[in-house]
């Protein structure tokens, strides 16, 4: 199975393992990590959580959206939940294509979609206090190529 959600430690060639094949020019990986600082506040472990049924749905979604889009594309995705410390992986997104610029624009398109539809949650502790987040997206523009004007309303 391409779309995962782990309790376990990912382990990341297992992920890129899904999708090499002969035709692939390119595998380009993403690997999420729990930072430390966030905003000028020190972190000292995340939980996340996922509505797991759906999440998984949402997954082979975008591996879906990303194969309309990049037509030689395969996608694996493994997100992990539970008690997260600093430096642990939390996602990791392998894309491979036939060539480099596709998976790389893939590759980011995945993570911009997880962090928007897919029901995962993460609780932030911090030294001071903690917080849950929900839509995890950051303010950053689009590279050329990427969803259409409306792909990512709701």
């Amino acid at each position: 199975m391409n779309y995962n959600i782990s309790k376990e430690p990912i382990v990341i060639q297992e992920v890129i393992d899904k999708v090499v094949n002969r035709n692939a020019g390119a595998v380009t990986t993403f690997i999420g990590t729990v930072r430390e600082m966030t905003k000028g506040k020190k972190t000292l472990f995340l939980i996340y959580e996922a509505y797991e049924p759906m999440a998984i749905k949402k997954l082979e979604q975008i591996g879906s959206e990303i194969k309309d889009r990049w037509l030689d594309a395969e996608t694996a995705i493994t997100h992990r939940v539970g008690k997260l410390e600093i430096t642990d992986i939390a996602v990791v997104i392998a894309v491979s294509t036939p060539h480099r610029n596709d998976a790389y624009e893939a590759n980011r398109y995945a993570i911009e979609r997880i962090k928007e539809i897919v029901p995962i949650w993460k609780k932030e502790h911090w030294e001071d206090g903690e917080t849950w987040v929900g839509n995890q997206l950051e303010t950053v523009p689009y590279p050329t190529g990427g969803p259409e004007e409306g792909d990512m309303d709701d």
